[in-house]
């Protein structure tokens, strides 16, 4: 249920002295609302908010959510954004003057309103939410669930049947990580297909003792299994599990007279003693816990996180946060902590944090949801716990300095390299927003354009845009690139003109990059022209001797090689490249896929729909077994077989 509250007008609603009963009395920010009818509307709707449980979405007048929040009672907490601005926070103040409209979803329970407010959170980025920054980033390590598991990197968590471990904020100590796992155990690193007969050759990892060989049957399941569940007591910090087990297996084989295993083991047992001498530990009890601390400035937090397994301290990760810098430190870590376990493969019986979380009954429920048992919020106030605490909030501090010094810098070189760009090309003004235009495509098919958004010299990736191309299914560049630039800036002109909703083309750029040469720049200037917005700075990049082409100059400008300028446009050339040719392999991957399922005879439609949404994708589709896949609904015994062989023939 959404229901959207709210006349529409642009400003934001304060509320004065109301004599009319509904409890508050309506106008909009800096702008009156002079109707009496429309303030008799908007009334009524604020009037009609229910009193239960729920989500609601404030919008501005261009209809972005810029804050979403949840509410034991939206009636209650909705009427109370439009009270006295004298009772407001500052940051409310502000928001308040940019509202325009507000959606809300009604709940079963607070709970189920946590769990949504998280997940509107991280699909709209609202400018007034405290938010991770680039969480979408954040790697796991993922045990499958297949046979013969492996461990793989993964970069969501998905309702698999898989493990998984993490996030991890720092892809180096995944990779160190991977390869500690592989010295320490022979697991298999292939990706081959072991549901079958197990009568592959065995590699060289086999030979070299990094494998033990399940592809050629040289494991029983039962064996490989006891495996897996060490590589997963090693990358939860069970060590204390571990380690006994090991000594047995050591044992176990000098007994069998397998000398040469049982070293083996012992040089695991030894390496994993050396990692477990390197982890302090704060506890004599075997307690599992999180300790959660941050560092702000201005509207930059750095979280840091430290994992406690059995009384150990056992590693942490740091995260960065976009905050303003009015936010409460309340509503920082309250926001942190729905976000962290909302994806977080393991929640603790305890989570230490800095300062006290809002509406921690309800947070503690929902965590009690998700780790299926008791978890209990605590502020540490003295002992053990606060000097860890202080560490914690330390390392965020010492964290979030070094950032802001590589922002600081990063900003120095965008600021000189703008300035170079201008000089050279005789721009008006500095380029603080430039877009770069790619093609992507092989013969013509599954052709796509590129579109990205630098500002500031910075990746704004929340702007880019990517075209199918739609009127050409032969190579034509020129063409091609002639209707990305067309599509771009009408849409463009439509949206300032209020003629369709807005989608994030109203703000034109102030230097044009085009990937390409004379020709490829010729085809754009010639559709900006016709649109009318030949006043906007266009240049093209060539690759092979990394030249820049102005429209009316014969020959390219000189950039040197090792000049600021050039090296920008070359950053923002080759990211409009990656993104083009990443879209591109998506949809030729995906229509190579998708074909393997429509040559099935009897696979229609609405069974390949059916299928592709039980399993998420063709890969899926192949790893299921006859009995899953006849389990989907509109697939009879018969032709799950016929699936079944076809996808693995």
């Amino acid at each position: 249920m959404s229901n959207r509250v709210g006349p529409g007008t642009s400003g934001g609603l304060h509320g004065s002295e109301d004599r009319s009963g509904t409890g508050l009395s309506v106008r909009a920010g800096q702008q009156d609302l002079r109707d009496d009818d429309e303030r008799q509307v908007l009334r009524e709707k604020l009037r009609l908010l229910p009193d239960r449980p729920g989500v609601y979405l404030m919008k501005n007048a261009a209809g972005e959510v810029i804050y979403v929040g949840k509410a034991v009672s939206l009636r209650n907490r909705v009427r109370s954004y439009f009270q006295s601005p004298a009772g407001l926070s500052a940051k409310v103040r502000v928001m308040t003057s940019h509202i325009a409209d507000i959606d809300y979803i009604v709940t079963g329970s607070e709970v189920e309103a946590l769990i949504l407010e998280a997940n509107l959170i991280k699909e709209h980025r609202p400018r007034y939410n405290v938010r991770l920054r680039d969480d979408k980033a954040y790697p796991f390590l993922k045990l499958t669930n297949e046979p013969f598991p492996r461990v793989v990197v993964a970069r969501r968590m998905e309702r698999d049947g898989a493990r998984y471990f993490g996030p991890y904020t720092d892809s180096n100590a995944v990779r160190e990580t991977m390869r500690f796992l592989r010295k320490l155990f022979p697991i298999r690193t292939c990706s081959l297909d072991l549901s079958g007969e197990l009568n592959y050759r065995p590699c060289l990892l086999y030979h070299i003792k990094r494998c033990v060989g399940p592809c050629a049957g040289k494991v029983t399941p039962e064996a490989y299994d006891r495996l897996i569940e060490q590589v997963a007591l090693f990358l939860e910090g069970r060590h204390e599990r571990l380690l006994p087990e090991l000594y047995r297996e050591m044992r176990e084989a000098a007994q069998a007279l397998e000398y040469e295993r049982a070293a083996r083991i012992r040089d695991q047992i030894r390496a994993i003693e050396r990692v477990t001498e390197r982890q302090t530990v704060v506890s004599d009890r075997p307690i599992d816990q999180d300790l959660i601390g941050f560092a702000q400035e201005k509207d930059l937090v750095c979280v840091q996180v430290f994992n406690i397994r059995s009384g150990r301290l056992i590693g942490g990760e740091h995260f960065f946060l976009e905050a303003l810098a009015e936010d409460e430190p309340g509503e920082i870590m309250t926001a942190f902590v729905q976000q962290y376990y909302q994806r977080a493969p393991f929640v603790p019986p305890e989570v230490l944090v800095q300062v006290p979380i809002e509406d921690a009954s309800v947070v503690e429920g929902w965590l009690r949801e998700r780790r299926g048992g008791a978890v209990r919020l605590h502020v540490p106030r003295r002992g053990e716990k606060r000097r860890l605490m202080e560490m914690a909030v330390e390392n965020a501090r010492l964290v979030l300095r070094e950032r802001l010094a590589q922002e600081a810098r990063r900003s120095e070189e965008a600021e000189r390299a703008m300035a170079h760009l201008a000089e050279v090309l005789g721009l008006p003004s500095l380029p603080q927003r430039i877009e770069a235009f790619d093609i992507s495509n092989i013969q013509g098919n599954q052709a796509v354009a590129s579109m990205v958004v630098f500002v500031d010299g910075q990746p704004k990736p929340s702007e880019y845009r990517r075209f199918k191309i739609r009127t050409k299914s032969t190579p034509d560049d020129f063409a091609m690139m002639k209707e990305a630039v067309h599509r771009r800036f009408l849409r463009g002109l439509r949206e300032q003109a209020e003629e369709v909703e807005p989608r994030g083309f109203a703000v034109f750029p102030d230097l044009v990059l085009i990937d390409g040469g004379k020709g490829q720049l010729n085809a754009a200037r010639e559709v900006m022209r016709e649109l009318g917005v030949e006043d906007i700075p266009t240049v093209a990049l060539a690759k092979q001797f990394e030249l820049v082409f102005v429209e009316g100059r014969s020959e390219p400008v000189n950039l040197p090689w090792a000049s600021p300028g050039l090296k920008l446009l070359q950053r923002i050339r080759d990211e409009a490249h990656r993104y083009a040719i990443t879209y591109h392999r998506h949809l030729r991957d995906q229509r190579t896929s998708e074909s393997l399922l429509d040559q099935i005879p009897g696979i229609g439609p609405r069974r390949k729909r059916e299928l592709i949404k039980r399993f998420g994708s063709v890969a899926g589709v192949k790893r299921a077994t006859v009995e899953e896949l006849a389990s989907v609904p509109g697939i009879s015994r018969a032709l799950a077989e016929r699936i079944y062989q076809h996808v693995r023939g």
